[in-house]
């Protein structure tokens, strides 16, 4: 079984947990809407991206009753 031979000082232990910590998230603002987005994402609210529209809104999309 796996044992440790000395006792780990809570110093040792903590120091070695330093990097475990979660760092708060950093939005950006999005040029063409303004609400806060991830940093190098696609914009939720817009779709755009580097200035220009990478995923269509479901509002802009024309969907006939035929093809559905």
């Amino acid at each position: 079984m796996a044992v440790p031979q000395n006792k780990v000082t809570r110093s040792r232990r903590n120091m070695r947990r330093s990097h475990d910590a979660l760092v708060a998230a950093n939005p950006n603002e999005c040029p063409s809407c303004g609400e806060l987005k991830r940093p190098h994402h696609v914009c939720p609210s817009c779709g755009q991206y580097a200035d220009r529209e990478v995923i269509a809104q479901a509002g802009e999309i024309d969907l006939d009753d035929d093809a559905a």
